[in-house]
């Protein structure tokens, strides 16, 4: 038994750095396409918010949808080794991590998302849609919580699965109300991610710590393909970061928040922690709080509570580097992702 759980980790670290590696590789491949294609930044104009227009006016016409690079790694990857143990088991049967009950429903949503994202993206650079913003709030909102209602659909009927984990307390059968708390989830997951990404290397870096959380967890609790598939993504978010980080080369895009944020949200189901987002994705919360007291602030009293939302923006406005954002970010979600896994642990004992 230890023999094979140390095969598995090995498989899981060994699939997380080959993973990086492509990534490394596919990533000047992508920068060239988007940058010969001109899919580059636009920053809303002043009259719409004047404070962002005045901190990000510099970054107007950096490629974005980087997160192409991520998801292309983690696509290309599966379809490969999937394709050659069919062929030839022993070695590549090993690592391939393609599993019907466990990541064929978060890589269809990460592909799904990953293409409304990408349709988005695109809309937002052609300058199409409300104020050249690509997709309708309301549109994208009704899509995302289609595919979260699917993947509800598919955990409740297909898998027969209803149950939701409350630390230190236990199990519950939430019967047909599992559907609506699991598309909340998801659709949760992945529009506070898609608030994060505003700064060089902000999203990216907390996902990174949020995914290393739950692959802890997964690898934990027995779902070692699950492990694998986002030790995957783990190693893809390294090389992305590399060029990321600040100045960024390119910024992740909606094709890479959004698909990666859902993921999110489907792995803490498929573990059963959807309440320990609180702790590995801290700032997706308070990142995502911050727009909703800002609007809700400014419709009822005619006044903003930050300077600019997200709170990441309000940081910058009363004078912080956005390094120092970023990395201050980064230190509060290894933080509060250690103390989540620390919670973990201790209710398994229970």
């Amino acid at each position: 038994m230890i023999n094979y759980v140390v095969l598995q980790a090995v498989r899981v670290l060994g699939l997380t750095m080959l993973s990086f590696l492509l990534a490394f590789g596919l990533t000047p491949l992508v920068f060239r396409f988007i940058s010969s294609l001109k899919f580059k930044k636009n920053i809303k104009p002043e009259k719409d918010a004047p404070i962002f227009h005045e901190l990000h006016k510099g970054k107007a016409g950096t490629p974005t949808m980087g997160g192409i690079v991520i998801w292309l790694t983690v696509l290309v990857l599966a379809v490969l080794i999937f394709f050659f143990s069919t062929i030839f088991d022993g070695f590549w049967g090993y690592l391939n991590f393609v599993n019907r009950a466990e990541t064929y429903l978060p890589l269809a949503a990460l592909f799904a998302a990953a293409i409304v994202g990408f349709i988005d993206d695109l809309m937002g650079v052609r300058k199409i849609g409300p104020r050249g913003g690509g997709l309708k709030m309301r549109h994208r909102l009704a899509i995302y919580s289609i595919f979260s209602l699917i993947g509800a659909l598919w955990f409740f009927y297909r898998l027969d699965w209803d149950l939701f984990n409350i630390p230190f307390v236990g199990n519950f059968h939430l019967g047909l109300w599992y559907v609506p708390v699991f598309v909340f989830i998801l659709v949760a997951s992945a529009f506070s991610a898609n608030e994060a990404d505003g700064l060089d290397g902000l999203a990216g870096g907390i996902m990174l710590f949020t995914f290393a959380a739950l692959t802890v967890v997964a690898f934990s609790l027995g779902r070692f393909h699950l492990a694998a598939f986002s030790g995957v993504i783990i190693g893809a978010l390294m090389a992305f970061l590399w060029f990321n980080i600040y100045p960024a080369k390119f910024f992740m895009g909606d094709t890479g928040s959004m698909s990666l944020g859902i993921t999110i949200g489907v792995i803490a189901m498929l573990t059963n922690t959807p309440l320990l987002l609180i702790f590995f994705a801290p700032i997706f919360i308070l990142e995502s709080s911050s727009v909703i007291i800002q609007v809700l602030s400014k419709k009822i009293r005619k006044k903003k509570v930050f300077l600019s939302a997200p709170i990441h923006h309000h940081f910058e406005a009363l004078g912080w580097h956005e390094t120092r954002v970023t990395m201050r970010f980064w230190i509060i979600t290894v933080i509060f992702a250690s103390l989540g896994l620390v919670v973990f642990f201790l209710n398994q004992m229970f």
